[in-house]
């Protein structure tokens, strides 16, 4: 069976979280460290679509939460572009994404995660909540 992937997209670092065969539940894979460049993540992505046989991406869209356009959400466009050129056979969902990130921070307070680890493992739990957005809405 087909799996979808959820991904936290960021300049630096990226988030990605995948569903079970099912589809039912959400777990964090990796956060991969792109320092600016794009084609790290898409190569990464590559391995991972065919190691899991994805089908679907849901992508988080940061939009203020005034329901406004950010300037992150213009940059995840831009991305969202290049995801679409690369992978024209994978059906792409963007979701709104908003406080996810805080989500994932406050998940990590509640666990008792030492401060210099959550920069490793922010993205990917938010990934998680953006996949487990998407599942939910289903």
């Amino acid at each position: 069976m087909s799996r979808t992937i959820g991904i936290d997209y960021g300049v630096t670092r990226t988030g990605i979280a995948i569903t079970d065969e099912l589809g039912i539940t959400a777990q964090g894979l990796e956060t991969i460290t792109s320092n600016g460049n794009d084609k790290v993540i898409l190569k990464r992505l590559a391995e991972l679509f065919e190691q899991y046989d994805v089908d679907k991406i849901v992508i988080g869209n940061p939009i203020n939460l005034n329901g406004s356009e950010s300037e992150r959400s213009k940059e995840t466009e831009k991305f969202i572009h290049k995801l679409k050129s690369r992978f024209n056979d994978k059906q792409i969902i963007k979701i709104d994404e908003r406080l996810t990130t805080v989500e994932a921070h406050r998940t990590m307070n509640f666990l008792g995660v030492k401060n210099r680890k959550k920069k490793e493992i922010v993205d990917t739990i938010a990934a998680v909540y953006i996949l487990e957005g998407y599942i939910d809405r289903k």
